[in-house]
């Protein structure tokens, strides 16, 4: 039974009830958000992103062995938990998702979910997909040569690994012995083509062999499964024992508010806090209230900012003095 393997993990990584609560806290939280975000979208309030329904537990599991501030973290536009887990506001990604003036990770000029912290090292990625990988690779070869015990920790879906970028970045962490963690969430499907149109091979992590680095495979429903993989990934990082590639298997879940889904990674460690006693249903029912009351709060705060002044549209484009003048733009 699933509530049984959770039980022996917990055990085995010495997981105190509110280590669990934190992680079922965090990854609600992503839950109600994604469908807050998605809402916010379908109104047309809001434009781009992507849900992140199903892959909390590789995301929160992941980045639970990280060390914010010292190591750093290239997402994919799913990461929404991620984000979370490392300390983003709600109300930032809102200000984000909104494309306000003040929003903190592009003043509401880049596509949202294109994540980027300075204080917590979270790094931008690309428009293009799999760059981040070749990025994390650099960043730990940095962190390698400084010396300053950092390990990158980068995501990104199935379909990346069709990319020349992937393979030459884990070459490259493999050759070089590099702290860096590359995290593949499978969920089957990249965009509209299936994981067989794309790959010769039944998994992702059977390539790692290839480039010099353990490949592992884990289950994206049990969060306490991603997070032994994580930590031991991290703990070879930080030893200088090179690069892992983890495969988070994730499900795909029907949006449908099928509670009973035992596939689903939030619905699934509620099950298991409240078998055990750690939570009871008036305590979850509870923190759903709190959780919902902020992200409104924050929500409304993100809709009174200031959309970006149309004067600033050309600012950060070219550097003082270079920018055309007027006619030039019209061919002048």
């Amino acid at each position: 039974m699933r509530l049984a393997r959770l039980d022996a993990r917990r055990i085995t990584l010495d997981l105190q009830p509110d280590d669990l609560l934190r992680a079922y806290r965090l990854m609600l939280r992503a839950r109600l958000l994604d469908e807050r975000l998605a809402e916010l979208r379908a109104q047309g309030h809001a434009i781009g992103g992507a849900v992140c329904r199903g892959h909390e537990a590789a995301q929160v599991g992941c980045v639970e062995p990280l060390r914010v501030g010292l190591d750093y973290i290239l997402p994919y536009y799913r990461d929404l938990a991620a984000m979370l887990a490392v300390g983003m506001p709600v109300e930032a990604i809102f200000l984000n998702q909104l494309s306000r003036a003040t929003d903190p990770i592009s003043g509401g000029r880049m596509r949202p979910a294109q994540w980027n912290s300075r204080a917590l090292r979270v790094v931008s990625a690309s428009g293009l997909v799999a760059t981040q990988t070749l990025h994390a690779a650099g960043i730990a070869l940095a962190a390698q040569l400084r010396h300053e015990g950092a390990v990158a920790l980068t995501f990104f879906g199935e379909g990346a690994t069709s990319e020349g970028d992937f393979h030459e970045a884990l070459n490259f962490a493999g050759l070089h012995h590099l702290p860096v963690i590359f995290v593949c969430e499978n969920n089957g499907i990249a965009l509209s083509t299936p994981q067989t149109a794309q790959m010769p091979v039944a998994h992702v992590a059977d390539r790692a062999a290839a480039y010099g680095m353990p490949g592992v495979i884990v289950d994206g429903s049990d969060v306490l499964a991603v997070l032994a993989t994580a930590r031991e990934a991290f703990a070879r990082a930080r030893a200088g024992q090179g690069p892992t590639l983890i495969e988070v298997i994730i499900p795909r879940l029907s949006g449908s508010g099928d509670d009973a889904d035992p596939r689903d990674p939030v619905e699934g460690l509620r099950a298991y806090l409240l078998s055990r006693g750690d939570m009871t249903p008036a305590a979850d029912a509870s923190l759903r209230a709190e959780l919902r009351a902020a992200q409104e709060a924050a929500l409304a705060a993100a809709l009174d900012a200031p959309l970006p002044d149309p004067q600033t549209v050309r600012d950060h484009l070219f550097a003082p003095g270079s920018a055309p003048t007027e006619d030039e733009r019209k061919g002048g």
